[in-house]
């Protein structure tokens, strides 16, 4: 275990900003907006933006308020942020990020996890908090081989906290997060003291002879609404999931490249009806894409695409207390009997507001969730 500081050289700062200077913006169909994909208007926008008022250094600084460490597992160098509670007897929670998303995801619901009465809470709710970076992501590095896939970032994630005399403790995420956490509750039942998570989706479970049986017809009609339109939205996972590599090169050279890969996301995604700044503000949107931008990392993080599916392992029903928060604007949706199939749901809430990247949309609403389901299991 060492301390950790997030410095980047003014080398690099320097290289970034002459990369946006030269960037070369493609054409597009005069009023076809986001259609085609990320708006050209809207980039050429946050790229002047990038280029001239965007002040890394300040946000630099507010990452190193928190506490940062790293440690080598398994061959790889990884990077966590461990935020404990005053209190002694706060409950240890692990929280596992997705892509394209980053430990920055939860700058603001570290402070009411750990220090709940600051913010209005109960100080028996108050968590011990870890943030690790998945292997390949932001400042955590590679794997060293393949096979990295989702069971396996759980596998470390498992050692991290072992490493830290955590032997009971909970588990948190959405997106590949939510895989992390499912593993960890399947293959250490007895580590975890529940699963809180913010993204569930899956068909039809197998076996089952009537699977649309006793489901109400509106979670039928959504759930096929959102498999319907997850259908235009999946080039980029297939892309990631078979040819991480050839994408890597425009992702790893052109930070105008990389912005329109990630931001595109974050607009689809959100519960922003269209609108990416009325959840996001540019410096949000920017400094979650300098975390791969200032590593090189997203060649090394798409391609947990490619492992995962390549994965044979067969996930088996998940014993763990679960809490499921299904946010309106999630790209998946999973009638809660087929979840139930999977899993041991426990608590199951219906959200008002709020999308994929729940931490960061509705921060207010995702730690009281969290803070209510694992209330019972403390």
């Amino acid at each position: 275990m060492r301390e950790f500081t997030i410095r980047l050289d003014n080398a690099a700062l320097v290289d970034l900003k002459e990369r946006l200077e030269r960037t070369r913006l493609p054409g597009q169909i005069p009023g076809s907006g986001w259609e085609y994909g990320s708006d050209r208007e809207y980039m050429e926008d946050l790229l002047a933006y990038w280029r001239t008022r965007y002040d890394w250094r300040q946000h630099e600084a507010e990452l190193n308020e928190l506490p940062h460490f790293k440690t080598e597992i398994d061959g790889i160098d990884m990077h966590f942020i461990h935020a404990r509670s005053k209190h002694a007897d706060a409950m240890p929670l692990v929280i596992t990020h997705g892509w394209p998303g980053s430990v920055y995801e939860f700058m603001g619901v570290i402070g009411p996890l750990t220090d709940p009465e600051a913010h209005g809470g109960r100080a028996s709710d108050a968590f011990h908090v870890v943030l690790p970076s998945m292997p390949g992501y932001g400042f955590s590095g590679p794997a060293v081989k393949s096979g990295m896939s989702v069971d396996q970032v759980a596998a470390v994630v498992a050692k991290l906290m072992e490493r830290l005399g955590y032997g009971r403790y909970g588990a948190q995420g959405g997106d590949w997060g939510s895989s992390v956490s499912a593993w960890l509750a399947r293959d250490h039942p007895d580590r975890l003291i529940g699963i809180h998570l913010n993204m569930i989706g899956g068909g039809p479970p197998r076996g089952m002879e009537n699977p649309e049986q006793g489901i109400p017809a509106w979670e039928l009609r959504r759930y096929k609404e959102r498999a319907a339109w997850w259908q235009g939205e999946n080039a980029y996972g297939n892309i990631q999931g078979t040819k991480p590599l050839t994408l890597a090169y425009g992702l790893n050279d052109s930070p105008a490249g990389l912005a329109a890969w990630v931001v595109e996301k974050f607009r689809a995604w959100s519960d922003c009806g269209g609108d990416i700044e009325s959840r996001f503000s540019k410096d949000q949107l920017l400094t979650n894409i300098m975390l791969y931008w200032a590593t090189e990392t997203m060649p090394s993080a798409v391609r947990l695409y490619y492992e995962s599916r390549r994965n044979r392992r067969q996930g088996g029903h998940v014993k763990v207390p679960t809490a499921i928060a299904v946010f309106p604007g999630e790209i998946f949706f999973s009638p809660r009997k087929w979840v139930e199939s999977r899993y041991n749901v426990v608590q199951w809430t219906e959200m008002p507001r709020g999308g994929h990247f729940a931490a960061m949309e509705e921060p207010a609403l995702y730690v009281a969730d969290v803070a209510k389901f694992f209330r019972n299991l403390r």
